[in-house]
């Protein structure tokens, strides 16, 4: 009976192990069929998003190709505009005063600006200067009146200062003040003749002012009554502004260095600049950046800068000027139907860029009124300060930068359907 009685309860064990069993693999099969059929929607919807995102890139490829085309055509207005300057500077050469050097560029104003084609001479009121030419760098420095808030001060002493003698010899600062505010351009001049007086002496530090009759009654930001419209006139007259101080600045040195009245130049700046101007074994280069932000520390060769000039007068109404900047720079570098990874290439050839930053932003007020701006350049890295809706719009990346991500996503989708149809 005792034999029996065991029997009986292995059975049962045996019985209830098997039941166990079987429900556990009922379970495991129910979880690895689930399983099984999440993965192929995931792969069905991998899938799919890589087909859309395969016909977002022939849609990008074809409007690329259509900018190019664009881009050409606006490279033969460029030329047909530069062969019409020539010779309109011929017939009002008579009108220019002799013993004045006058860049022939500042003709091209009248193009642009038809309320100006009756004027006689198209030059900047030179408040202070002795006319220094033949040195090595010009320093464009475009300021103008923001209120309670000045930082030119702090530029200036940051910029002279920390120059050696010789680099102050061999070079030319020059503050163009771009306010109708005459008490502005007052208390400039007062500041510097105070604080600078040296450099006045030397004709190492110049001031320039920029005459009203230049900029339109439309550029009267204080007449416009949407705030669009008057951002959008105040990047006009910025892009403006540069225009002429460049164009000023051209015929006197090699070189010319674009800063704002509101940053910090890092010790022996000058120093670092010349060394690596001297030690780049390629003359094929278009400009240099000293600093990543906006049209801070940008490095011209002057022979070059009437081109800049002329292409940033034929759009300074649509984009701001560093945006202009890089349209000119896929103008210059892209040819029509190139592929875009031998442009990419040329273009990493010609842009050159110094790190760590040369110069620092430090202007939180805006020459715009109202505008407050949290980002810094640190000499190390970008900080942007504020919430989401104080900061400032950051620059739109390159399209051919954008490509070359996009072709990343493209293959890396490529390999996880893969993995996943392995899996399967």
């Amino acid at each position: 009976r005792v034999s029996a009685m065991r029997t009986k309860q292995v059975n049962l064990l045996i019985t209830l192990v098997a039941v166990a069993l079987f429900s556990f693999s009922c379970f495991c099969i129910y979880k690895i069929t689930q399983t099984n059929n999440r993965l192929i929607n995931c792969r069905n919807h991998i899938l799919e998003f890589k087909e859309n995102m395969l016909h977002l890139r022939n849609k990008t490829e074809k409007n690329s190709q259509e900018m190019m085309k664009v881009l050409n055509r606006i490279k033969y207005e460029i030329t047909k505009r530069e062969n019409l300057s020539g010779n309109l500077v011929a017939q009002k050469a008579d009108i220019l005063n002799k013993n004045e050097t006058v860049s022939n560029t500042f003709e091209d104003l009248k193009f642009f600006f038809p309320h100006i084609r009756k004027e006689g001479r198209i030059y900047p009121d030179v408040i202070i200067g002795k006319g220094k030419t033949g040195v090595s760098f010009a320093l464009g420095i475009s300021t103008v009146n923001r209120g309670n808030y000045s930082y030119l001060k702090q530029t200036l002493t940051s910029v002279v200062s920390r120059m050696t003698l010789s680099e102050e010899k061999d070079s030319v600062v020059i503050v163009s003040v771009a306010d109708s505010n005459e008490d502005y351009l007052h208390s400039v001049v007062k500041m510097i003749t105070r604080k600078f007086k040296r450099q006045v002496r030397s004709g190492s530090l110049e001031v320039i002012s920029i005459p009203a009759f230049l900029y339109s009654s439309m550029l009267n930001a204080k007449h416009l009554a949407e705030a669009s419209q008057k951002l959008a006139s105040w990047q006009t007259k910025q892009v403006l502004d540069f225009c002429i101080l460049m164009l000023y600045a051209q015929p006197k040195a090699k070189y010319y260095l674009q800063l704002e009245d509101d940053i910090i130049a890092k010790e022996m700046y000058f120093t670092k600049i010349t060394d690596f101007v001297g030690n780049i074994s390629s003359n094929n280069w278009f400009f240099i950046e000293f600093s990543m932000l906006g049209f801070i520390g940008k490095l011209f060769r002057s022979e070059d800068l009437t081109h800049f000039v002329r292409f940033f007068l034929m759009f300074y109404k649509e984009k701001p000027i560093d945006w202009l900047l890089n349209d000119i720079f896929q103008v210059k570098v892209c040819d029509t139907g190139e592929d875009l990874g031998n442009c990419t290439k040329r273009k990493k050839q010609i842009r050159i860029r110094y790190k760590p930053s040369l110069f620092q932003h430090v202007g939180i007020h805006s020459s715009f009124p109202g505008k407050e701006q949290y980002e810094k350049f640190y000499f190390n890295v970008i900080e942007t300060a504020g919430s989401e809706k104080d900061r400032p719009d950051l620059h739109p990346v390159s399209t051919v930068y954008g490509l070359c991500i996009f072709e990343q996503v493209i293959s890396f989708i490529t390999w996880l359907a893969m993995k996943v149809k392995q899996c399967m």
